[in-house]
């Protein structure tokens, strides 16, 4: 298999990008055509937050950085439900964030604002070539397992099986709010934590990359905000690290582990806290590579 190599901005755009563009341009064309709609917009928002959980929680959490454990049979199933955000699959997702914060805002970097500038950090690392190419040797903890290799493979299922369902059910309307609108949004309210989130904030802790907390980006994707936090301490299931940074993504994963489907939820330590209250940084812990954990395999 071919490795992923660093993004780059590029002239050519290719024809996998096309569902990418066709969404956005029905989106738009849909909600001029059919009017605003208060109701439409209720569906677009009941939509968004679960399915950026699926992204924050399950994509992000669990599959990048293993932040917590989970049993085998509910990781296929997160690795199912994280299709519905329409961002490609769990094992494409983590290797490419592995590879981010491995490589953030340097030249290696595949969406560093510093580096290959806004349009490209936000969206234009997601439309290049080298993004179709598969490289599961950067995921060798998820890719033992044959149902997400195949999950990872068929991604293309889950949203075309929302779109068509929503389309049966509520006709244009629920098409287009519920699917399109809440697809774009969903998109770009990711993309901002790879670029918003390296230019506008604050930093309470010293790292190696730009990174930042801001809470109205923590809101708008349920806790990815506290940007900084997370790049400081990567391993925490916990980016909003005290009690008055909301991240709701923690509240829910809070909530599945009260129900025995999650469990060992990692938290900051002590000494993290203490030195974020103090507004002072100290160097996290000596972290074994997120690849080399086996303990934080599914059971």
């Amino acid at each position: 298999m071919e490795q992923v190599r660093p993004s780059r901005p590029r002239s050519r755009v290719p024809l996998s990008s096309f569902p990418f563009f066709a969404v956005h341009l029905a989106a738009i064309v849909g909600v001029f055509w059919l009017g605003f709609s208060w109701s439409g917009l209720a569906l677009a928002g009941a939509l968004y937050f679960p399915r950026m959980f699926f992204v924050t929680g399950v994509y992000h959490r669990y599959f990048s950085h293993k932040s917590y454990k989970t049993s085998r049979w509910f990781q296929a199933v997160l690795s199912f439900l994280g299709g519905f955000s329409a961002q490609k699959g769990a094992l494409w997702w983590a290797a490419r964030h592995r590879h981010h914060h491995k490589h953030s805002d340097t030249p290696e970097d595949l969406h560093s604002p510093r580096q290959q500038g806004f349009y490209h950090a936000h969206m234009g690392w997601i439309l290049g070539d080298e993004l179709t190419l598969q490289d599961l040797r950067k995921v060798p903890d998820l890719s033992k397992y044959p149902e997400l290799v195949w999950l990872d493979r068929t991604y293309f299922i889950q949203p075309v099986l929302m779109g068509v369902g929503l389309y049966l059910l509520g006709g244009l309307h629920a098409f287009i709010w519920g699917f399109c609108v809440s697809t774009v949004l969903l998109w770009h309210g990711t993309f901002t934590i790879n670029s918003l989130a390296h230019v506008i904030g604050k930093r309470r802790f010293e790292t190696t990359d730009d990174s930042k907390n801001h809470w109205l980006l923590a809101l708008i994707t349920m806790g990815e905000g506290w940007h900084n936090n997370h790049h400081h301490y990567q391993s925490s299931e916990r980016q909003g690290f005290y009690w008055w940074e909301i991240d709701m993504s923690h509240y829910v994963l809070k909530a599945l582990s009260w129900v025995g489907l999650v469990w060992d939820l990692r938290e900051p330590p002590k000494a993290v806290l203490d030195a974020g209250r103090r507004k002072v940084s100290v160097s996290a812990p000596a972290e074994a590579p997120v690849l080399a954990r086996a303990s934080l395999d599914a059971r």
